[in-house]
């Protein structure tokens, strides 16, 4: 959800192999400018950090900023530090496999595989909507690019390892399933209509080379790379440089999270953002206008399930981005030539969240 510029790689597919360099990546700054949004919300934290451990006497709203910086950052350190290794990692896989493993586009099956690597793949949910915006003018169908997009903004691992920090692994699986589950019935519910000619077909469709075998392909890139301590310690150096991506949002959430508890008291909160009907909704305002990437948008949501005592909403809020943001909208929109095309993907998921979000808080509840 950031209005920060992304940009994939120019590098056609089968300039990838396992021993490349990262893939489509996002959210970052161009090379040479500095990344005030990352530098100044490190700063930030850091300063909250040192001030809870040193300083003592602050001013109300300040303590409870420096507490808050203190608790999140010591909740959220080792899944980051996975984070970066798992980035380090997935930045080697080539497009072209994740193309592979996506199947016969229009198919429940293709839905169902295009669901699995949204879940899977890596990426800030800006560098996932290229890719998927790619994935359409590359042949997949409709449904597949939307539950690739629905399943993936939030549920890449290294933000996953800092939700079951943030909120625990039982709450972070059931949204992880949910989300995929929103995923597969837009995705099968696009491929009917476009199939009934309510929506147009991927004007872009074309079938895979038939003497394409990923796994023959995953054997022969394997087979030319070495193992050793230059290729783990180049993975490493890169998750660090690629990462800076999902840093600077994490740590703007983190400021916004700590900005949150330092400036809206608990009844206040618990009441506007409680388990109720109206919390749900004004959750979704709230994802809606704050523009947080997806990485920033972890500690809010973990707030809501935590502070808020409303599960609903923290999954409410996670699942927003990818259903209103307007920078999916207007990719859908330039990607596909059609309004009907685009506003399909809010009209078909935003239901599905409201309903699924009260769920989740009368269970909790």
């Amino acid at each position: 959800m950031s209005k920060s510029c992304c940009s994939a790689s120019k590098a056609d597919d089968h300039d990838q192999s396992v021993h490349g360099g990262p893939d489509d990546v996002c959210c970052g700054t161009k090379k040479g400018k500095i990344d005030w949004l990352l530098w100044g919300s490190l700063i930030l934290c850091a300063l909250g950090y040192i001030a809870h451990l040193f300083l003592n006497g602050l001013p109300h709203q300040a303590a409870h900023f420096s507490q808050g910086v203190f608790e999140l950052l010591n909740k959220m350190w080792w899944g980051l530090a996975l984070g970066i290794l798992a980035v380090g990692a997935l930045g080697r896989v080539p497009r072209q496999w994740v193309a592979a493993v996506l199947g016969k586009p229009g198919s429940i099956q293709g839905v169902l595989r295009a669901m699995s690597a949204g879940l899977i793949l890596d990426l800030c949910n800006h560098g996932i909507l290229l890719v998927a915006m790619k994935l359409y003018e590359r042949g997949a169908s409709l449904g597949q690019t939307l539950a690739f997009l629905i399943a993936s903004p939030w549920n890449s691992l290294s933000l996953t390892l800092i939700l079951v920090a943030l909120i625990g692994l039982k709450w972070t699986l059931v949204f992880i399933a949910l989300s995929g589950v929103i995923a597969v019935i837009t995705g099968v519910c696009v491929e009917m209509l476009v199939k009934k000619g309510s929506l147009p077909a991927n004007p872009n469709h074309v079938e895979l080379p038939k003497d394409f075998h990923l796994w023959r392909e995953i054997g022969a890139a394997f087979g030319r790379t070495k193992f050793d301590l230059n290729y783990f310690s180049s993975m490493i150096k890169n998750g660090f440089a690629e990462s800076g991506m999902i840093l600077r949002w994490i740590f703007f959430g983190t400021v916004l999270a700590a900005a949150i508890r330092a400036f809206m008291p608990q009844e206040v909160f618990g009441d506007w953002f409680g388990p109720t009907w109206t919390g749900v909704l004004l959750t979704l305002l709230a994802a809606t206008v704050i523009e947080v990437c997806s990485e920033g948008s972890s500690p809010i949501a973990a707030d809501l399930v935590t502070r808020a005592a409303a599960p609903g909403n923290g999954f409410a809020f996670l699942m927003a981005g990818a259903a209103t943001d307007y920078t999916e909208i207007m990719a859908l929109k330039e990607t596909t030539k059609s309004w009907k095309t685009t506003f399909i993907l809010p009209i078909l998921t935003l239901p599905q969240v409201v309903v699924i979000s009260w769920i989740l808080n009368a269970w909790a509840n």
